[in-house]
């Protein structure tokens, strides 16, 4: 999805267009090469046939080979009609040269197809139909769940209907909408309150999950009550229905991709040192933009305790780098190349002089292995690291619950929005 992402992002900031296709019982095209075997089915036993088995030669709905099979036989077709397979994400495939591009991303049987080459649009549509049975669905309007709207102010995903149908099963549509997500200054632990009702809060939290496709909202609300999963409380469960009450507030907000005219990239890492009541982990997040526009974001608790702010802060930048990195590797197989640094945006000024003076040590024997790797991407010119000011950095909504005064307007500038939402 943080692929997708990007593709939408430069066919915002490019003008490509964006058409879907559909392949036709894509897992019976699977070429099996391991020997499977299964019983005979039933009605056609005899006295022949008692005893035998039956070897598969392609693969079939249900098979655990399928998918792979699959997969196999549609890269060996892309590479025959002279595509290649991008580095950075398997599923994308790329073919270019002399200022055209074509780019295809295939997600089990549905494909996305952009770029600015009209020609091999008709050719590659033609080849596939040849070689599968696909359906041409048009213009790209809804995949994997994302529904997808364009107009001359950008490109807007949202998940509407998925949101809307979990409020009217949850029976919260009629509910009090809430300002935020999660309280602010919250102290979930994991043994305060009742226990509940275990299957139901895991299908709950399930189904929130999902929606950090379109909603770095919820990110950080939906990973703390992901934590409790394996021993729900009543405290828990409060939790996660504010969340829909949340979004009771504006189901159909969504990311728009507006034309910003570059595409840089930057990102924005930050931390919250010690949050976790239960055993004092850190909490870091990180959101990255291609082109001026949100693409990629984490809420994650950290592996071990920080023994300071500046540890685990530059443990999160560590992250940020190694996703700027990715992101960069994607845009080199796309044709697109940035001679600026890439920026990464911190609010801690201690990390950020560890990051740029070698000399301290011994404020950093713990984390040598982050320390090196940071230094050396800032030593070769390929990132940069400018001081935020606490008040402008975006990736706080991923670390720790805000009020309504600092939440809304980094929703705002994450440019999350409602287009459905009255005039």
């Amino acid at each position: 999805m943080n692929t997708v992402r990007a593709l939408i992002s430069c066919a915002a900031n490019l003008n490509w267009p964006l058409h879907q296709f559909d392949v036709k019982n894509a897992f019976l095209h699977g070429e099996l090469e391991e020997e499977v075997s299964m019983d005979i089915p039933p009605g056609f036993s005899s006295s022949e046939t008692e005893g035998k088995l039956c070897r598969l030669k392609k693969a079939f709905y249900g098979l655990k080979q399928s998918p792979r099979a699959w997969f196999d036989r549609f890269s060996k077709a892309m590479l025959k009609f002279g595509y290649k397979q991008s580095h950075a994400d398997h599923t994308m495939f790329i073919k270019g040269g002399a200022g055209k591009i074509v780019v295809l991303i295939v997600y089990v049987d549905d494909m996305i197809m952009t770029g600015n080459d009209v020609d091999e649009f008709v050719n590659l549509k033609s080849s596939l139909a040849q070689e599968f049975e696909i359906k041409d669905l048009g213009p790209l309007r809804y995949f994997l769940g994302m529904e997808v709207a364009r107009s001359d102010k950008g490109i807007f995903i949202s998940q509407r209907k998925y949101i809307l149908d979990l409020l009217e099963e949850t029976g919260m549509l009629g509910c009090r909408p809430a300002d935020s997500s999660i309280e602010a200054n919250h102290h979930l632990s994991g043994d305060v309150g009742e226990r509940t009702d275990k299957e139901r809060y895991q299908r709950l939290v399930g189904r929130l999950i999902y929606l950090a496709h379109t909603r770095p909202d919820v990110t950080y609300a939906v990973g703390v009550v992901s934590q409790f999963m394996h021993d729900p409380r009543t405290s828990h469960l409060d939790t996660v229905y504010r969340i829909l009450r949340y979004l009771k507030a504006a189901p159909g907000r969504g990311i728009l991709f507006s034309n910003h005219g570059h595409l840089r990239l930057e990102a924005f890492t930050v931390v919250d040192w010690a949050g976790s009541v239960d055993d004092r982990r850190s909490t870091s997040g990180y959101c990255t933009f291609l082109g001026g526009n949100l693409i990629t974001w984490q809420s994650k608790k950290q592996s071990v305790v920080a023994r300071s702010s500046a540890e685990a802060e530059y443990r999160a930048m560590a992250h940020g780098v190694c996703e700027l990195l990715w992101l960069q590797t994607v845009l080199h197989d796309l044709r697109i190349s940035d001679n600026d640094p890439m920026k990464l945006y911190c609010d801690n000024k201690a990390a950020i002089n560890i990051a740029h003076n070698p000399v301290q040590h011994d404020r950093t024997k713990h984390i040598e292995i982050d320390r090196h790797f940071i230094k050396e991407k800032l030593s070769k010119g390929l990132i940069c690291m400018p001081f935020v000011r606490s008040k402008n950095q975006l990736a706080d909504i991923f670390t720790k619950g805000l009020g309504r005064k600092s939440f809304h307007p980094i929703v705002f500038k994450l440019s999350l929005i409602d287009i459905f939402a009255p005039t």
